[in-house]
């Protein structure tokens, strides 16, 4: 055998989670409500844009487009808090009330356009 090969380090006694140094501490509590609910509030505010700006025939089309605003949003405000536990529960909240949102926009919408 050759004595150029590098000996391999011995593993950690605690395991690899223990050698990947130390724990994040948790997410506070308002952090994680107010990277959910700022994209809950640009949903309400892009419901209410649209059913003040737009055309009757133009609402489905827009509110679509409002949740793939949101959605791109929720990723963004999740990845800023750069915390990865509990990241796909966030990030299924702020979606799902994006939905939400927008959905109770669009039905209510349909609704006043029915009666027109």
């Amino acid at each position: 055998m050759s004595d150029d090969i590098p000996e391999t380090p011995a593993p950690h006694a605690l395991g690899p989670a223990a050698a990947a140094g130390p724990a994040e501490p948790p997410l506070p509590r308002w952090a994680s409500r107010l990277s959910i609910g700022s994209v809950w509030a640009v949903a309400l505010l892009l419901g209410i844009l649209i059913a003040a700006l737009a055309h009757p025939g133009g609402y489905a089309s827009w509110l679509s487009l409002a949740l793939a605003v949101c959605a791109l949003l929720a990723f963004v405000s999740q990845l800023a808090t750069q915390q990865k536990d509990g990241f796909i529960t966030r990030l299924a909240a702020t979606l799902t009330g994006s939905f939400v949102v927008l959905g109770l926009f669009g039905a209510v919408l349909a609704l006043a356009s029915g009666m027109r």
